[in-house]
C-alpha cells in the first residue's frame, strides 16, 4: 500500500527513528496503567478508603485506655491540741501518690448508627473502587485517543514528505527545461515557491509530531520524555459493527459515573438512617481495674493499697435535641436529590450518546466517500502528470492537481482519526473501553 511505503521512507528520513522502540496500542496502555502518576495516586486514595471501612471505625469494638499518674505534695501545719494547748508543728511533709489503671468503654447499642456507618465505610470502600475505575477508564480514553493522534500526525507527515518529493520533482523537471528554453522563468519561481511552502509544512509537521511523542510518552510516564517511539499500526483501522442499541444497554449496566451516582444514592439513604438511629436508646458498658498507692509522712498510716475492678452499665435515650426534625427533612431530600443527579445523569448519557453515534455514523459514510475521492484524486494526478511532462498542461494546474490529490488524502486521514474518536468514546461511555487491552 502506498500510504505504508510513504511512511515508512518518512520515518528512515528522520535520522532518530533509528533508536526508536515500537510501541501498540496494548503496550501503551499497560506502560501507562502500570506507571502513570496519576492513576497511582487515585490507587492510594481507593486503599485509604479501603482501610477506613473497619469494625473498629464504625465503632463496633471497645475502646482500651491505660493510664497512670504520680503526685507529691509538701505541706507544713500547726496543730494545738485541745486538752493541754499544746502546739503540734509539722514542717515540709511529703505524702506520695501513685495510681495506675486499665479502662474499657463500649458501646453495644446506639440505635443502629454503628451498624450504619459500617454499612457506610463500605459503600464508600466500592465508590472508592468505582472512582478508580472511572480514572482508568478515562485514561485509557484520553492515551488510546493520543496514541491516535501521534498516529494521525506521523501520517500527515507522510503526506506532505511524498508533497515535497512531488514539488522536488517538478522543480527539477521545470530547471531542466528552463535552462533549455521550453519554461519561463515565472513558471521555474513558482515551481521553487511551492517547493519551499510544501518543504515549511513538513517542517512545521515534524514539530506537531514530536509535540504529541512527547504528550504520549508523558502520559506513559516515561522518565525521558523525548524518547523516540514508532507505533506498529500504519493505518487507522476502524471498527463499522459497533450498534445502538448494545451500547445503550451496556451504558446502563455498566457505565461507571451511572454506577457512582447510584453508590451516592445509597450514600444518601444511609444518612436518613443515621438520624433515625437517634430515636432509639443506647447502651453502653464500662469496666475498669485501679491500683492505688499512698505514702504519707505524719499519717497514722505510713502507707496504704488500694486495688479492685469496677463494671457498669449505662442506658439511656435522647428525648429531644432540637435539630432533630431538620435533620430528617435535610437527609429526605439529599436523597430525592441522588435520586434527580442519577436520572440526570441517564438522560445526558442518552444524549451523549445520541450524538456520538450521529457523528459515529456520518463518519463512516464520509470514510467511504473520502476513500473514493483519494482513489479519483491519484487518477486525475496521474493523468496531470502525463500531460506535464508532454507540455500540454501549465505549471498552475499541474499544482492544483497536486493539491487535490494531497487535500483528498488529509480529508481521508481526518475522517478516519474522527472515525476513531468515536469509537473510543462510545466505548468509554459504554463502559467496554477495557476491551483496547485485548
Amino acid at each position: 500500500m502506498r500510504r505504508k511505503a510513504i511512511v515508512s521512507a518518512c520515518l528512515m528520513a528522520m535520522a532518530i527513528i533509528a533508536d526508536a522502540q515500537t510501541y501498540t496500542l496494548r503496550k501503551c496502555l499497560e506502560t501507562g496503567l502500570e506507571n502513570n502518576y496519576s492513576l497511582r495516586i487515585v490507587r492510594n486514595e481507593e486503599q485509604i478508603a479501603r482501610n477506613n471501612a473497619t469494625l473498629a471505625n464504625a465503632g463496633y469494638l471497645p475502646t482500651v485506655d491505660l493510664n497512670a499518674g504520680y503526685k507529691g505534695a509538701v505541706s507544713s501545719s500547726d496543730s494545738k491540741v485541745r486538752s493541754t494547748g499544746e502546739i503540734q508543728e509539722v514542717r515540709n511533709s511529703l505524702d506520695h501518690t501513685l495510681n495506675a489503671g486499665i479502662g474499657l468503654n463500649w458501646t453495644i447499642f446506639d440505635g443502629f448508627k454503628i451498624s450504619t456507618n459500617y454499612k457506610q465505610l463500605k459503600e464508600m470502600e466500592r465508590m472508592g473502587e468505582t472512582a478508580t475505575r472511572i480514572a482508568i477508564e478515562d485514561f485509557m480514553a484520553g492515551l488510546a485517543a493520543e496514541y491516535y493522534n501521534f498516529l494521525h500526525q506521523r501520517l500527515r507527515l507522510a503526506n506532505y514528505y511524498y508533497a515535497v518529493k512531488l514539488s522536488k520533482e517538478r522543480l527539477r523537471i521545470v530547471e531542466e527545461r528552463y535552462n533549455i528554453g521550453n519554461f519561463s522563468r515565472l513558471d521555474y519561481q513558482q515551481a521553487k515557491v511551492d517547493f519551499n511552502a510544501d518543504s515549511a509544512k513538513y517542517m512545521k509537521q515534524q514539530e506537531v509530531v514530536l509535540t504529541s511523542r512527547i504528550a504520549l510518552n508523558e502520559m506513559m510516564a516515561i522518565d525521558q520524555v523525548y524518547t523516540p517511539i514508532e507505533t506498529e499500526e500504519k493505518d487507522i483501522e476502524t471498527n463499522a459493527l459497533l450498534n445502538f442499541t448494545d451500547l445503550w444497554n451496556s451504558t446502563l449496566a455498566s457505565n461507571a459515573n451511572l454506577l457512582l451516582a447510584e453508590q451516592n444514592s445509597r450514600l444518601s439513604q444511609l444518612d436518613y438512617k443515621k438520624v433515625i438511629s437517634r430515636n432509639y436508646p443506647y447502651v453502653k458498658l464500662n469496666a475498669g481495674y485501679d491500683f492505688t498507692y499512698n505514702k504519707y509522712d505524719t499519717n497514722s498510716y505510713l502507707r496504704r493499697s488500694n486495688w479492685g475492678g469496677s463494671a457498669g452499665i449505662t442506658i439511656g435515650f435522647n428525648l429531644w435535641d432540637g435539630n432533630r426534625r431538620r435533620e430528617k427533612r435535610n437527609a429526605r431530600i439529599e436523597i430525592e436529590n441522588a435520586k434527580l443527579q442519577r436520572n440526570q445523569l441517564e438522560l445526558a448519557l442518552k444524549a451523549d450518546l445520541g450524538n456520538l453515534w450521529q457523528a459515529y455514523q456520518n463518519n463512516l459514510q464520509l470514510l467511504a466517500l473520502e476513500k473514493h475521492n483519494v482513489v479519483t484524486a491519484r487518477e486525475n494526478h496521474e493523468i496531470a502528470k502525463e500531460r506535464y511532462m508532454l507540455g500540454d498542461l501549465s505549471g498552475f494546474e499541474m499544482r492544483e492537481a497536486q493539491k487535490s490529490l494531497l487535500d483528498a488524502e488529509e480529508r481521508l486521514l481526518s475522517v478516519e482519526y474522527d472515525t476513531k474518536i468515536c469509537e473510543i468514546s462510545l466505548m468509554q461511555l459504554s463502559g467496554n473501553i477495557k476491551e483496547l487491552l485485548k
